[in-house]
């Protein structure tokens, strides 16, 4: 007979230290928000240096709490990535999929990561903006007069054509090849950003999460909070609200 009390025995949590890494405006920290806070913010501002945050995802018999540190797109900022990714034990390497030169920059990420990173570390693909990519057809009107610039508003403003610049297949392909995971998400609508991290938690090795401790966790921050937000430039921090477990 089953032990009454096995099932209510606390699973093993371990922490995982987790690196985004992509050009700018590809949408990482949107991302993170999702994932963290199931929030999405249209004209979201620029991350300067890094982010810090934390989110525990539930698996049938683990708890992986995430370290996750969400570093700048901008050029300028690129000489920092390796003190964030320095012993991670999963990374997301983030384009966008209506900019090609986006998805140039992620495969420069995951060669410097296979090249510089913890062995073994896993890494996810991200093809981001999947709401850009609509599947509807531009409306019947004509290639003239009025008609036609209303036309020519649509196509600028990506209402109802598809503004994909990178093939599914393509990027597919390439992650295949290199033995990464493989997804692409919409932050805006929320579609597959749980799935991403459930997959790299799932992703992770039993072996590499014994005694496991990710850089700049809740002892460096002494917070308790499934949230939190670190302003590296400033040194401040302040706790954002909690969330429930996204996975």
């Amino acid at each position: 007979m089953a032990d009454p009390g096995a099932a209510s025995a606390p699973k093993p949590s371990s922490s995982v230290k987790l690196v985004l890494l992509g050009e700018a405006a590809v949408g990482k920290s949107s991302l993170v928000m999702r994932f963290v806070n199931n929030d999405f913010q249209e004209n979201k501002e620029p991350t300067i240096g890094a982010a810090f945050l934390t989110q525990k995802c539930n698996l049938p018999t683990r708890t992986i709490k995430f370290e996750i540190w969400d570093t700048a797109g901008q050029e300028r900022f690129a000489s920092l990535a390796p003190m964030y990714y320095r012993n991670a034990q999963a990374a997301l390497v983030v384009y966008d999929i209506t900019k090609a030169s986006s998805l140039i920059k992620a495969q420069h990420w995951v060669a410097e990561l296979q090249r510089q990173a913890s062995p073994g570390i896993v890494i996810a693909l991200v093809g981001n903006k999947f709401d850009l990519a609509s599947t509807t057809a531009p409306s019947d009107a004509t290639s003239n007069g009025d008609d036609a610039d209303a036309t020519e508003e649509q196509d600028e403003e990506g209402a109802e054509t598809d503004a994909r610049k990178v093939p599914t297949k393509t990027a597919k392909a390439y992650a295949d090849e290199e033995g990464l995971l493989f997804f692409e998400t919409s932050a805006k609508t929320g579609m597959n950003v749980t799935e991403v991290f459930t997959a790299i938690a799932n992703a992770i090795p039993e072996t590499s999460l014994k005694g496991s401790r990710g850089v700049g966790g809740q002892t460096s921050l002494g917070r308790q909070e499934d949230s939190a937000r670190v302003n590296l430039t400033s040194g401040r921090d302040a706790a954002g609200p909690n969330g429930g477990c996204a996975c």
